[in-house]
């Protein structure tokens, strides 16, 4: 697999149940922008096959390399970035749900869920889209969604990516973040608020805002319910004292954009 066909086939799968960031991406085409990712993003569980470092290795087999390491005590998550050499492709930041970390019944849930994995899942090379590999009923679903929205989420939509993410700094027709987010809302977007719209500072050199999720129809092994999916992202990064561009993640920024996939109650 090349670089060119992994990227295409996370792009692909990931538009088919995120129809606004198509919408989006057409959007600002038509005002004559390239478009670069600035990172993808993918969830999984802290299990055997299917952890952050499973759904990495696509990746690294063509060059990707590891990076910062991440910690939401709150949320019970962990996260790695990973980077390129070559500047113009994404950075990709798998985060992973601690298991072990999570009430006794919870964890007995998820763990129902990943012994329904097939033997070799873990090895697939098309891992990071395989979808959900796990029968589930909406009761199951709810029962990790009173605990965790991130939990819920992987279980509803397995392993596939969570959000792409725009780079806002390669846009000409926009003066920043606060614009482009303007943009959006006067075309009919609803971004996540949580924490304000804009997540981040030039102080912190990384200025970060996201649509919320779409919601889609989830078949359950006992029928069907709408769920949110997932997101698109925005993101603008400012030179380091050195100059160089900064490249990493605010966690206090990640903690809220987590929640552009949260129910809407």
């Amino acid at each position: 697999m090349t670089i060119d066909q992994l990227l295409d086939a996370l792009w692909r799968d990931y538009v088919a149940i995120t129809p606004r960031a198509q919408r989006i991406h057409a959007l600002l085409a038509g005002r004559g922008e390239t478009i670069r990712n600035d990172h993808i993003a993918l969830r999984s569980y802290a299990l055997p096959g299917v952890d952050q470092w499973a759904l990495a290795r696509p990746f690294e087999r063509l060059g990707w390399q590891v990076k910062d390491s991440y910690d939401f005590p709150d949320k019970h998550l962990n996260a790695h970035y990973w980077q390129h050499a070559d500047p113009g492709l994404p950075k990709v930041f798998i985060s992973e749900l601690l298991v072990d970390e999570l009430p006794a019944t919870v964890q007995e849930v998820i763990r129902g869920l990943h012994a329904q994995v097939p033997a070799g899942f873990g090895e697939r090379p098309d891992l990071p889209w395989a979808g959900r590999p796990w029968l589930l009923e909406r009761g199951t679903y709810q029962t990790l969604l009173e605990v965790s929205e991130y939990a819920a989420w992987v279980a509803a939509f397995g392993f596939r990516v969570n959000h792409f993410t725009v780079d806002v700094g390669g846009l000409r027709t926009f003066a920043g973040l606060e614009e482009l987010n303007r943009f959006l809302v006067e075309s009919g977007f609803v971004l996540n608020d949580v924490g304000g719209a804009i997540k981040g500072n030039p102080a912190q050199y990384l200025e970060q805002s996201s649509t919320r999720a779409d919601e889609i129809d989830v078949a359950f092994a006992d029928g069907g319910a709408r769920v949110p999916s997932c997101y698109y992202e925005f993101a603008r990064r400012y030179p380091l004292p050195s100059g160089e561009l900064f490249q990493g993640f605010v966690p206090t920024s990640a903690d809220k954009l987590f929640h552009s996939t949260d129910v809407r109650r």
